[in-house]
């Protein structure tokens, strides 16, 4: 059966109906996304055909299995020139797909792994994570949440919980009212890294224009993914 590896349609965020009222918040965690690299470490470096490059932290002590799979892939230049065959306006882009359809791509270890949720790493604008198929497993293909273009709110963040039927600690949605992002993903998707230069050129990416599948009518490529060591 082919399987298509996916992040729930922006639709189901942006459309939530609104409740009065508000879910009670767990306590504070330590949030680790905007952490700054530190010299020597490795981040990721994705450079993309006519738009520029995005620079990436990653995350190994929350997410082995994803940072391993993507540094992996990265050195086998697995990611070259593949394209992200999904945009969608305030909410991401995904690729990583050698098929360039949604229904391919596989780990370094040629099969699905499980997915690696933390309480540290959240769904924040700038986010970078595994899509993955209906049957749970992590594979090649990655999104990065882009900006939106209004702020979320107490209520609209309380209401995506409502709907979800979970909460999240109130610092957490205090960063989301700051930086953005898609709170409803929070718990089922592995965050593995984070945008700290280059959201400029996710969020151009994210406005190109597409068709009825949300795949840009000018391919958009990846040129290379690079591991190397931040410098400072």
């Amino acid at each position: 059966m082919i399987k298509k590896y996916f992040a729930p349609f922006a639709g189901i965020i942006l459309s939530v109906a609104l409740f009065a009222g508000c879910s009670k918040a767990k306590a504070d965690v330590e949030i680790a996304n905007f952490t700054p690299p530190q010299k020597g470490e490795k981040i990721g470096v994705i450079t993309v055909k006519d738009f520029g490059t995005i620079k990436v932290k990653l995350f190994p002590e929350y997410a082995p299995k994803g940072v391993e799979n993507f540094e992996g892939l990265a050195d086998m230049n697995y990611y070259d020139e593949l394209i992200f065959h999904r945009v969608i306006k305030n909410f991401m882009i995904q690729g990583g797909d050698p098929k360039g359809n949604g229904t391919g791509g596989n780990s370094i270890w040629g099969k699905e792994f499980d997915l690696e949720p933390s309480e540290h790493l959240y769904h924040f604008t700038g986010a970078v994570a595994y899509a993955h198929a209906a049957s749970g497993g992590n594979g090649s293909q990655f999104y990065i949440v882009s900006s939106l273009d209004s702020s979320l709110t107490d209520e609209g963040i309380n209401d995506i919980l409502k709907q979800k039927g979970t909460t999240l600690p109130k610092n957490v949605i205090e960063k989301y009212k700051e930086v953005g992002g898609q709170p409803y993903l929070d718990g089922d998707y592995t965050v593995f890294g984070q945008v700290f230069e280059g959201q400029d050129v996710v969020d151009k990416i994210a406005k190109v224009e597409t068709d009825e599948n949300d795949k840009p009518v000018n391919q958009v490529m990846i040129q290379s993914i690079e591991i190397v060591d931040y410098e400072g």
